[in-house]
């Protein structure tokens, strides 16, 4: 049956035709990097304010890695943590596009945030974005105390490629790694670049996330074809997913990634993972990062705070 969007959803996408800005998939990725941060780089002013909101810095595996704290409450011991990796496909997005997001998932969950500014692809194709993110939860982890957290109820979390970083962080720390995740939240994550499902090829999917944009951003993050076999590119393919941490999915059903989302889900809870899973019929991909215009995005961001709340208790 066709998709039917949601009102906000329809309105949303009428306003983006209506503003006549080049596809994305059409422009230079430094180009489309500052389109990208010209649209989501300022923060609405009824965003929840914060008791603290910082920039910090740490070593990375190739140079400095920008990372950006947030305190929603004046310290009462230390904080549990979420470390927050952004989307925008690998290419696009910073800590400034997902500002708004950052604060209101910070608010509602009553957790600290250190969003994570990874390495940015075709100048640092895979698997540099997933060795950055690995790198960080282990720096947010080993510094925790000094930044007055709690680096034993630490949380990954991330919406599009950060959901794909975060599964990623949650099976490289399972396999090997010296950071116990918690709990993962995935916001509609993109878990498979082989981009084999079916909704890559729905025409009710092929909106804000274009299939052709897609295939832009799997083409400039990945090396070579090759790559999307990895499990650090495509954490679905993973042999094993048993004894990961309890997982939130989120999907949307306008979007190419819900098939893939919906797959991902299914094998973990057949792994024996306790997951929660949302879907949002009528949005599209990327709703998430506009609560100020999207009343289900902010209802959305609410949800998954309630759920870490629930599950890594404050």
């Amino acid at each position: 049956m066709p998709i039917q969007l949601d009102r906000s959803a329809l309105d949303f996408i009428a306003a983006a035709r209506a503003a006549g800005a080049p596809r994305m998939e059409t422009l230079p990725p430094g180009e489309a990097r500052q389109a990208y941060h010209d649209k989501r780089g300022r923060t609405p002013r009824d965003t929840p304010d914060m008791h603290e909101v910082r920039d910090l810095a740490m070593p990375g595996p190739a140079g400095e890695i920008p990372l950006r704290l947030y305190r929603p409450l004046p310290p009462d011991g230390p904080a549990p943590v979420i470390v927050f990796f952004h989307g925008g496909g690998w290419v696009v997005g910073d800590l400034d596009t997902h500002d708004a997001l950052c604060r209101v998932l910070s608010a509602r969950s009553g957790m600290a945030i250190v969003a994570v500014d990874y390495r940015l692809a075709p100048e640092h194709p895979f698997p540099a974005a997933a060795e950055d993110s690995v790198a960080a939860t282990a720096w947010v982890h080993a510094n925790a105390a000094g930044l007055g957290l709690d680096p034993d109820r630490l949380s990954v979390a991330g919406d599009s490629a950060g959901g794909n970083l975060s599964a990623v962080v949650a099976q490289q720390m399972r396999d090997g790694g010296s950071v116990p995740i918690r709990a993962q939240a995935l916001i509609y994550p993109a878990v498979e670049l082989g981009i084999l499902h079916a909704s890559h090829r729905d025409p009710d999917t092929d909106l804000t996330l274009s299939h052709a944009l897609m295939r832009w951003f799997r083409d400039h993050y990945l090396a070579r074809p090759d790559d999307a076999a990895d499990v650090m590119a495509s954490p679905l393919r993973a042999a094993d997913l048993s004894a990961l941490p309890p997982a939130y999915m989120m999907t949307a059903s306008a979007d190419p990634l819900h098939d893939e989302g919906i797959d991902y889900a299914t094998r973990l809870k057949l792994a024996g993972v306790p997951v929660t899973e949302r879907n949002w019929d009528g949005q599209f991909h990327g709703f998430m990062t506009h609560p100020h215009l999207i009343p289900q995005a902010v209802t959305a961001l609410h949800d998954i705070g309630d759920w870490l709340k629930a599950t890594v208790p404050t």
